[in-house]
């Protein structure tokens, strides 16, 4: 395991990034649980590739949700709906990950969901360059309907109380009320992520864990795969 400054981590992401060779567009993965800072570590890295004058594509799995009804028919507390009812996973793999994939013709959607309206989107495709890369980030991606889509997958670690916290904070910026946040994590995230941690194992498939806890000191880990890119 290596530790250093933010600044080194995203640097050696994105040299792993470059290391990975395939012959359509790279799909990765930034995986991990909600508040854990994949949002941010994946735009601190489409920063620097860009600056390199690589193609990058930004997408999330928020973009690609069912509508409300649909997700929380088993109730807005309930992890099992958070876990089973709130992806449209069919729809990520068709408009995204399997344009982007082997034998894709580069045409894509970065969206299926427009939660303006709470209704299904599709906005008219995009082509990708053949050397662009997907910086997908959001919860649950190392899960068996999605984990042989990317090329490389990182899985950004934080304590599960430390993510509590954290959404207070931002919260109180989006002026939440912490009673509801700390429901929401009590009873539905974190227990959906404590399922997903017993049923498919994410930590087991991912090439890189970022030990995100320390914002400004993360430390990170190669797992020992043999595609794992050498950072």
């Amino acid at each position: 395991m290596d530790q250093g400054t933010r600044g080194e981590l995203i640097s050696r992401l994105a040299e792993a990034i470059r290391s990975v060779t395939t012959a359509h567009p790279l799909r990765v993965a930034i995986d991990g649980p909600p508040a854990a800072g994949k949002t941010t570590l994946a735009d601190e890295v489409a920063v620097v590739l860009r600056a390199q004058g690589r193609d990058v594509i930004r997408a999330t799995i928020d973009d690609f949700l069912v509508p409300r009804a649909q997700r929380y028919r088993r109730g807005r507390y309930s992890a099992e709906g958070c876990y089973f009812d709130a992806h449209d996973h069919a729809a990520l793999r068709r408009v995204l990950l399997d344009p982007l994939g082997p034998g894709g013709d580069r045409r894509f959607r970065h969206t299926a969901y427009d939660r303006a309206t709470d209704t299904p989107s599709s906005p008219p495709p995009t082509t990708a360059p053949a050397d662009a890369v997907l910086l997908f980030d959001g919860v649950f991606l190392l899960r068996p309907e999605l984990v042989d889509r990317w090329d490389l997958r990182i899985f950004v670690s934080v304590p599960f109380e430390q993510t509590v916290a954290r959404a207070r904070d931002r919260g109180a910026t989006l002026a939440e009320s912490p009673a509801d946040i700390e429901r929401s994590w009590r009873n539905r995230y974190i227990p959906s992520q404590q399922l997903y941690f017993a049923t498919a194992r994410p930590t087991d498939h991912a090439n890189i864990i970022v030990y995100n806890d320390q914002l400004q000191r993360p430390a990170w880990e190669v797992r020992p795969h043999s595609s794992t890119p050498r950072i």
